[in-house]
């Protein structure tokens, strides 16, 4: 047998063994992804074997309305808490609109982005206080010119007001202008934006007559998202307009992000 030969069959039985070596692999990671997919579909049982049964037309105490959302909400991420207020006031007066701020005792869960609408002297103090986007009329130029609005909440000295009238389209359609109806239009920006990072939140009434707000995630302990809904509870009834006639807060629901809604008791 000469060299060529013996080269040959080494070679073959070389890439023989690399081949059995591969299916070997291949069977591997087969039972691999067929034991997570058996993993997987129990846990989906499991979550399953915990829904409670709830009457859907019923009211209930917030305290088991908590429990039965957390129990059908099956996000695989950690979705947010929604309170929904049915309100009875008519939206087409501007003397019945319901908005106000709420600083919740836990926060929201969320991180949010804000934009401060200030003097020269209060750029830097809004960036260390917690503020994103940070400035004056160049900051409201670069809005006109990009229509970009990458934050959730703005926050303005009254000084700059006026400045802001040429994006006043853009931040209002996007219910972004500030309003000294939320505190967003403050004297104190610093101060405001401390309270937004720590959790204040901004509700108004939509154009059905409903409020809908956020209070925590899934995450959160019932004793947070208790004391939470509570405070804004407190808040909506103490915004009650004084020409709404009438039951003013006609029906509350809470549900996740991507769950069915579950009736709260009024009382």
């Amino acid at each position: 047998m000469d060299d060529s030969e013996i080269l040959q069959r080494f070679t073959t039985k070389n890439m023989t063994k690399k081949e059995e070596t591969k299916k070997e692999v291949k069977k591997t990671e087969k039972k691999v992804v067929t034991e997570t997919k058996a993993e997987a579909k129990v846990e989906v049982k499991k979550t399953t074997e915990k829904t409670i049964a709830y009457d859907v037309t019923k009211a209930h105490a917030i305290e088991e309305a908590l429990d039965i959302v957390k129990s059908i909400s099956k996000a695989k991420f950690d979705a947010s808490v929604e309170v929904h207020f049915r309100l009875g006031i008519d939206p087409r007066k501007g003397d019945q609109q319901v908005r106000g701020a709420v600083t919740l005792p836990h926060g929201t869960g969320r991180t949010i982005k804000i934009a401060a609408f200030v003097s020269p002297d209060n750029e830097k103090k809004a960036k260390e206080a917690g503020a994103d986007f940070a400035g004056g009329e160049e900051l409201i130029a670069e809005i006109k010119k990009t229509e970009k609005t990458d934050f959730q909440v703005a926050v303005a000295e009254p000084v700059m007001m006026r400045h802001l009238a040429v994006i006043a389209k853009i931040l209002g359609t996007r219910g972004l202008m500030p309003s000294p109806k939320n505190d967003t239009v403050t004297d104190n920006p610093i101060k405001a934006i401390e309270e937004l990072k720590k959790g204040k939140i901004s509700f108004k009434n939509d154009d059905t007559s409903n409020a809908h707000v956020v209070i925590g995630k899934i995450s959160f302990d019932n004793d947070k998202l208790l004391e939470n809904y509570k405070t804004l509870l407190d808040t909506i009834r103490k915004a009650k307009p004084a020409s709404s006639k009438g039951i003013y807060i006609k029906n509350i629901s809470i549900s996740s992000s991507m769950s069915p809604g579950v009736k709260v008791t009024l009382n």
